[in-house]
């Protein structure tokens, strides 16, 4: 018993900090290294691990991980109904599109089109997106229950560059403007070289299921662009909840 819970430690430390060796995963989890070693072995004939690319003495978790956790949480289905939505904006647009899901308080991405242009914007499957200051994060908590908004106010909001909204008044009215027109805009307020539009997409008890965003470097972001992505993005996050079920899908009744 103690082997496999030391392989399910390990399997923890090596999500969180990949890639990672096992010197360094043996320090973190307190244990012997050839402790860590077996348990690596073992998760690594399981087909949860794998060598980091270039560097065959790290390792990553592999996409098994992900799919289970969609088995666990129903994102496949989700997935399956987004995927050619998706393939269908990034195709409209020419830019990278994301699909992220509430998880309690947090939002996460779980699947990303990238688009062919040199200059883009890569985050990795699994992010955790700070809420208050995401394109996706915003278009969720604007369509979600109140109390989870308040929940995410108890707390000092973090600043991570200086278009971050740190004041729970200026969200609650960022948040209102996101219900008023559709779809939230996230101008560099995460980190200071990504923009984005997003919609959320509905499930059908009216609550938000997912989001979907456009994803730009900021240098790409114009006036013009924005509202040309956030159109696209609405009709995008309303074609998704329909696929899903819900016949009113459109997140707060209205368009761009």
């Amino acid at each position: 018993m103690q082997n496999v819970l030391n392989a399910l430690r390990a399997l923890e430390e090596i999500a969180e900090r990949q890639p990672i060796g096992v010197a360094e995963l043996a320090r973190a989890m307190e244990l012997p290294k050839s402790s860590v070693q077996r348990s690596l072995l073992t998760l690594h004939e399981a087909g949860w691990i794998r060598p980091a690319a270039g560097t065959p003495t790290r390792w990553a978790v592999t996409a098994k991980a992900l799919y289970v956790g969609r088995r666990a949480t129903g994102e496949l289905g989700l997935r399956d109904a987004a995927v050619p939505v998706m393939e269908e904006l990034r195709r409209q647009c020419g830019e990278t599109v994301h699909l992220a899901v509430p998880e309690g308080d947090r939002v996460v991405l779980i699947e990303r089109l990238e688009t062919s242009q040199p200059v883009r914007i890569v985050l990795p499957l699994g992010q955790d997106l700070p809420v208050h200051a995401s394109a996706n994060g915003k278009a969720i908590l604007a369509a979600g229950p109140v109390a989870t908004l308040e929940r995410q106010l108890v707390g000092e909001l973090a600043e991570f560059t200086a278009t971050t909204i740190t004041d729970p008044d200026r969200l609650r009215a960022e948040l209102a403007e996101v219900r008023r027109r559709g779809y939230a805009i996230n101008s560099g307020e995460w980190r200071a070289d990504v923009s984005a539009v997003a919609a959320a997409v509905l499930g059908v008890d009216g609550l938000p299921v997912a989001s979907l965003s456009v994803n730009v470097p900021t240098s790409r972001m114009t006036d013009a662009s924005g509202a040309q992505f956030a159109a696209m993005v609405v009709v995008a996050a309303e074609r998704l909840g329909h696929a899903l079920g819900n016949a009113n899908s459109s997140a707060f009744g209205g368009s761009c």
